[in-house]
């Protein structure tokens, strides 16, 4: 595990990095055509870099390369060890420069920077290094032909790939696009929130110099109207892979539609349930649960619980826990390693959430100071209130009283999502019917997790669409298949006829 360090050196860190200012196209820096775009470090308003953003011409540019790039073949032609001994390459580089990259994570995103150094930065590196070992290990397929014919099912790079990032893991998520993406051998053009832009720009140019050619890495900063849509209708564009809101992703199947019907893969919204039955045990690893599940990230989070569907008969005790468990949940400034939360993204943001404090008294929490929001636990929340529907995507937890089981499955499954799930049991049989019960990607029993990089992550409903990140599935939705049909009969086909 790396060693935190004291906030005054994780400062003196932050004073020294030079942050990118430009856009990354065809294998350097260079400015774009758009307006200038601030990063902002949410926990002080401050502005920490200016950077040249993009627009449609950047786009084009950058599609021009990308798919200059990908008919040369000097990535999607390589061979696949090779093309993972480069992604390894580039594990090292990150693994090198992993306290500079969390904290100009933590500084562009308001994100606590023990969760930079002791989750994102990590699970970056290994889900890099999981897709570059898995890419020379996955074998094509033969169809049973028969012994006139050999069938020959093979995956090949979809081509140009548009990755469009969310803000709340700038990182991890460039992680779960670009490796499996590379890995296949396309070459990808990334969009980044424009509130968090700059770790992506930094990987690109770690890119480089690990030896991932020109034109296959690319990074466009900018807002929607300006990257975002413009990627979506390019028609040299052939698959867009988003994670982010319901809305936007509706709007990248509009434009495939519109335009060349490129592959789109869409990881939205969640409004995930922690369901605690009448039997569930050890109620102290409950709550741990919970409140890591409710308030990990600042609620930020497409895969939080953040409703809490609880039995009767274990509430006040249950509760009781997940109170006192709270206080160990600090927040404040994000480069203070003793801080569990730290600032959400921007101050609309932040009007938004604290939108959903108002109208009853929590139970806990619903302080709210500049973009600093407390956790907050709202109790008896019904069936129609909009904390138990509406995604907040902040440190706000809702808890809902059922009776029985089924009630319990029933208000799991109201609603428009259907991300991620938990289910506290100490009966296998319940935990089973329940798992297969609640209408979600990723079901968990007696923890809260999204499974691991070697388990498909996506969601049902409105969470999801096209596709799954993670695993081998994350390789599939980034290839296309092909057969290839060998006629080895001594026959012509009209003796084959009948």
């Amino acid at each position: 595990m790396t060693d935190l360090l004291t906030r005054e050196e994780y400062a003196a860190i932050a004073a020294k990095i030079d942050f990118p200012r430009a856009a990354f196209i065809d294998g350097r820096y260079r400015p774009g055509r758009g307006t200038k775009l601030a990063a902002i470090d949410p926990a002080t308003g401050k502005t920490i870099a200016k950077i040249s953003a993009c627009n449609d011409k950047d786009v084009d540019l950058a599609v021009a390369k990308a798919r200059e790039a990908f008919d040369q073949g000097h990535w999607a032609k390589l061979h696949p060890s090779e093309r993972k001994d480069v992604l390894i390459r580039l594990c090292k580089l990150i693994t090198r420069n992993r306290r500079e990259l969390a904290v100009m994570e933590s500084l562009d995103s308001g994100k606590p920077i023990r969760d930079c150094e002791l989750i994102d930065i990590p699970e970056t590196i290994h889900t890099l290094k999981w897709h570059a070992e898995a890419v020379d290990k996955i074998y094509d397929q033969t169809a049973p032909a028969g012994d006139d014919a050999i069938a020959m099912i093979v995956r090949e790079p979809v081509g140009v790939v548009a990755a469009v990032l969310p803000w709340n893991f700038p990182l991890l998520m460039l992680a779960w696009k670009i490796g499996p993406a590379l890995a296949a051998g396309n070459s990808v053009i990334v969009k980044p929130a424009e509130q968090t832009s700059l770790s992506a720009l930094r990987i690109a140019e770690l890119a480089m110099e690990a030896g991932i050619p020109r034109g296959v890495l690319q990074v466009l900063p900018g807002d929607g109207p300006s990257v975002g849509e413009p990627l979506g209708r390019h028609g040299d564009v052939d698959m867009v892979s988003f994670t982010g809101s319901t809305e936007t992703g509706r709007r990248f199947l509009r434009y495939s539609a519109d335009s060349n019907l490129k592959k789109v893969v869409l990881e939205c919204g969640g409004k995930n349930p922690a369901i605690v039955l009448d039997d569930a045990e050890e109620l102290d690893l409950v709550a741990g649960h919970v409140v890591n599940a409710a308030f990990w990230n600042m609620g930020e989070n497409c895969s939080a619980n953040s409703r809490l569907i609880v039995h009767e008969a274990v509430k006040a005790p249950l509760m009781k826990r997940i109170v006192a468990r709270c206080r160990d949940w600090k927040t404040g400034d994000p480069l203070d390693p003793g801080n569990h939360l730290g600032a959400l993204i921007d101050a609309d943001h932040c009007k938004k959430v604290k939108s959903y404090l108002k109208g009853a008294k929590p139970l806990l929490g619903g302080t709210v100071s500049g973009n600093f929001i407390e956790p907050t636990i709202f109790d008896n929340v019904k069936r129609g209130d909009k904390r138990a529907s509406h995604e907040i995507f902040g440190p706000v937890l809702s808890v809902i009283t059922v009776a029985s089981f089924d009630e319990a499955i029933e208000v799991a499954n109201d609603t428009e999502y259907g991300l991620t799930a938990s289910i506290f049991t100490a009966n296998a049989k319940k935990a089973i019917r329940a798992a297969r019960a609640v209408r979600a990607g990723t079901v968990t029993v007696n923890c809260y997790g999204e499974g691991d990089i070697s388990t498909p992550f996506g969601g049902y409903k409105q969470s999801g669409f096209g596709g799954r990140d993670n695993g081998i599935h994350a390789h599939d939705q980034y290839t296309e298949v092909k057969t290839i049909w060998i006629d080895l009969s001594d026959t012509g086909p009209e003796e084959n006829v009948g």
